[in-house]
């Protein structure tokens, strides 16, 4: 019995018995949810022929298609007449013909990488400002007495001094948002006009990604391109031969600045010379998403989101030897296959007359392995507006374990549950339920943390979400070996346990989408 009664505080509902036939309703539907269905849409989605789904690519244009295509089988309604949302990006293509250090020569992709804006330029500087780590936080400044306008400038972009175990930027044990956030940094490093920025990362796997493409959405506006200084990142290899005038490393310096938290800003006499270039290309993507009106007449505006992104970081350049498709059939093939997943269940029902009382997005994004970008596009677009959006459930990775449950007991009925309670308390608790009820799974909300070193809560497509004040859940496995690697392929997936977590997604949607209320916003971001 206890199976079925569901506490009527959490999800709002009328009596008890009317409880038990809306548990007896879900539970009927759940089934549709299988690792069978997941296999078939997975095989497809993860496969070589579409090479990698990179945003912008043909791979991602026909994983956009398919998903489509199964929505409009399943009689899920297009949004404003279609199934795709284009989505405007731009790619800005930067490219660095020449960088000298003295006279040794370091080529873009092999040495370095390195972005900028839009524009070229050539420099030629005498000296280089070494300016610690850059920060410029109220209770420690690299930059308070040092003026570096017109300037090459060189900082360590890792970490933040620590002195005796207490950081001189947040006063504590925790590492402030300085030493999380590489983009704090360049932005205040940027605002005070240098001409090149030289960050230092000792990770050279990290420094060697190419020539420095990147995506952004394109501004609705026509307002001039702001230029800002390039950003080079350099291996400390190129940074000790900078520092050489010195007589000192890069790591030597380090430790210097760490042994009293003092900044230790300095103008070296070395010889810099590059050129680069910065240019502005169109990019063609789309959001994919299908419409299941809710059955209440008083309700079905309200609209509850499910998500996930299906692109992917796509292939390694031709002539590579070996395998060099990125197929992320975890990330994110298996949430995309989670939510067409669901759809089917949802689609079912409706059609038997037990559709869900509010209305239900299916929403897949484009551009999440570029910066969030479809999800940010909706945000600022969105398909139902804002203030009808009750919650969004995000799924990113659900197909496999994750490094910190290898090997454990219950290593295959675990997931992540990211922020339900950030945002409103109601939605943890309907979570909870539904959990409790339907499936029994262990819910982990370790990177519920803000101060997280991960940072996961902020790096998904539900964060474009609740930037808006929309409550969300993000449903995730946990990094692996194969994380953005070449074997994060389908013969890696679990399938039984990506159709069990699903299932408590759709479970979790249908106490939603059925209550009486809808969950309340009473918490906050923490950005």
């Amino acid at each position: 019995m206890k199976k079925v009664i569901i506490t009527l505080s959490l999800a709002g509902l009328a009596t008890g018995v009317w409880a038990q036939q809306q548990n007896k309703t879900a539970m009927k539907y759940a089934p549709v949810i299988s690792a069978e269905l997941a296999k078939k849409h997975l095989s497809i989605l993860a496969s070589d022929e579409f090479e990698g789904r990179e945003t912008g690519k043909p791979g991602a244009e026909k994983a956009a298609k398919y998903i489509a295509a199964e929505f409009k089988a399943l009689g899920l309604q297009p949004v404003k007449d279609s199934y795709f949302m284009d989505v405007p990006l731009i790619e800005t293509s930067f490219n660095v013909s020449a960088f000298n250090v003295g006279s040794t020569a370091y080529t873009a992709g092999k040495d370095f990488s390195a972005t900028g804006t839009l524009g070229g330029n050539t420099i030629n500087a005498k000296d280089v400002v070494f300016i610690g780590y850059g920060i410029g936080a109220d209770t420690y400044n690299d930059l308070k007495d040092g003026d570096i306008a017109g300037k090459v400038v060189l900082y360590i972009s890792f970490g933040e001094p620590v002195v005796n175990g207490i950081s001189k930027v947040s006063g504590t044990d925790k590492m402030s948002k300085w030493g999380t956030d590489r983009a704090t940094r360049i932005s205040f490093i940027q605002s005070k006009k240098p001409a090149l920025i030289l960050a230092v990362n000792p990770a050279s796997s990290q420094v060697r990604r190419g020539n420095g493409a990147r995506m952004t959405v394109k501004a609705d506006n026509t307002a001039p391109v702001v230029t800002t200084a390039p950003v080079y990142t350099i291996t400390p290899a190129i940074a000790n031969e900078l520092l050489k005038p010195t007589g000192k490393t890069i790591t030597e310096l380090k430790a210097a600045i760490d042994a009293n938290g003092t900044p230790q800003t300095q103008t070296v006499a070395t010889t810099v010379t590059t050129t680069y270039a910065g240019l502005e290309i169109p990019v063609k993507a789309v959001n994919v998403y299908g419409l299941l009106p809710g059955s209440d007449a008083k309700l079905k505006h309200e609209t509850l989101v499910i998500s996930s992104h299906y692109d992917h970081v796509g292939m390694l350049p031709e002539g590579t030897p070996g395998d060099r498709i990125f197929n992320g059939a975890d990330d994110d093939g298996s949430g995309t296959t989670g939510v067409l997943s669901i759809a089917r269940a949802y689609s079912q029902a409706a059609k038997a007359g037990k559709g869900p009382r509010r209305s239900i997005l299916f929403l897949t994004v484009v551009g999440e392995e570029k910066g969030l970008l479809g999800s940010e596009y909706y945000s600022q677009h969105p398909a139902i507006p804002v203030e009808n959006t009750i919650a969004d459930l995000n799924i990113d990775m659900i197909g496999r374990v994750g490094e910190e449950y290898n090997g454990k007991a219950d290593s295959a009925n675990t997931v992540y549950v990211i922020g339900s309670k950030m945002l409103s308390s109601d939605l943890y608790k309907v979570s909870e339920n539904a959990n409790n009820t339907y499936i029994k799974m262990n819910l982990d909300y370790k990177y519920d943390d803000p101060n997280d070193k991960n940072q996961f809560y902020y790096r998904s497509d539900h964060y474009n979400f609740a930037k808006l004040g929309i409550p969300i859940a993000f449903y995730f496995n946990g990094v692996h070996k194969d994380y953005h690697g070449l074997g994060d392929d389908i013969t890696k997936i679990n399938f039984p346990l990506l159709a069990k977590r699903a299932q408590l997604v759709y479970y979790t949607a249908w106490d939603l989408a059925n209550a009486d209320k809808r969950p309340v916003v009473d918490g906050k971001n923490t950005r």
